[in-house]
C-alpha cells in the first residue's frame, strides 16, 4: 500500500510538471536557415512549383484549393500530409506575400496552429532561405505535448530546408523560357519590281 502512495505522488509530480509547462509555454517558436548557390527568383519557383512540394516537405501528399486564387494573399487551401501511415489535413492560409521574397501563412487543424513565414534574401548571386514558425497547442494537453517537442519540430524544418536547398541547387528546369520573337517575312525588293 505504501509503494502504491509513492506511485500515485511521482504520477501526480509528473502530471503537475507536464501540465505547467504547457501552462507556462502557451505557443513555441523557432527560426532555420539554408543559404543557396542560386537567384532568388529561382529559388522562389523551384520552392512554388507545386510538383516539388513532395520532394521537400516531409510527408505531403496534395492540396485542395477550398476559396481565393491560388498563390495569393487570402487563399484558403486543406492540406493532406501522411503522419506515420495516418492522413492528416490542415487548412493553410496565406496571409502575406511578397514575389522571391516572404510569403506567410496560418495552418489550422485541431491539435495544433501555426504561423509560418519564409524569407528570401539574395545577395552576390546566392540566396538565404529563412524560416520562422510559431506553434500554438489548441487545449491544454495540447499545449503541453508541442512544449516538449520543440526540438522535434526544428529538427523537422532543418530536414525539409535542407531537402529545399538540395532541390534548388540542382535544378536544371528552365522556370524563364525568353519568348521567341516573331519576325516579319522579308520581301525581295528585286523581285518586285522585276515582276512590275
Amino acid at each position: 500500500m505504501k509503494y502504491l502512495k509513492y506511485l500515485l505522488i511521482v504520477v501526480a509530480v509528473l502530471a503537475l510538471v507536464f501540465f505547467g509547462k504547457g501552462l507556462l509555454t502557451p505557443s513555441v517558436s523557432y527560426e532555420n536557415e539554408v543559404v543557396v548557390d542560386k537567384p532568388a527568383n529561382e529559388s522562389w519557383a523551384v520552392m512554388s512549383d507545386e510538383s516539388n512540394l513532395p520532394k521537400w516537405i516531409d510527408g505531403f501528399k496534395r492540396t485542395e484549393l477550398v476559396s481565393g486564387t491560388a498563390n495569393t494573399v487570402g487563399a484558403v487551401s486543406n492540406v493532406y500530409v501522411d503522419e506515420n501511415g495516418t492522413e492528416m489535413m490542415m487548412e493553410e492560409t496565406i496571409t502575406a506575400l511578397k514575389l522571391n521574397e516572404h510569403m506567410a501563412m496560418t495552418f489550422t487543424m485541431d491539435f495544433m496552429d501555426m504561423d509560418y513565414e519564409i524569407f528570401f534574401k539574395e545577395e552576390g548571386g546566392k540566396t538565404t532561405i529563412s524560416s520562422k514558425s510559431t506553434t500554438m497547442g489548441n487545449g491544454i494537453f495540447a499545449k503541453s505535448l508541442i512544449s516538449f517537442m520543440t526540438g522535434a519540430m526544428k529538427e523537422q524544418e532543418d530536414k525539409n530546408l535542407n531537402n529545399l536547398k538540395k532541390l534548388i541547387d540542382e535544378n536544371t528546369k528552365n522556370y524563364f523560357p525568353k519568348p521567341e520573337i516573331e519576325t516579319e517575312p522579308v520581301i525581295d525588293s528585286t523581285a518586285v519590281s522585276a515582276e512590275g
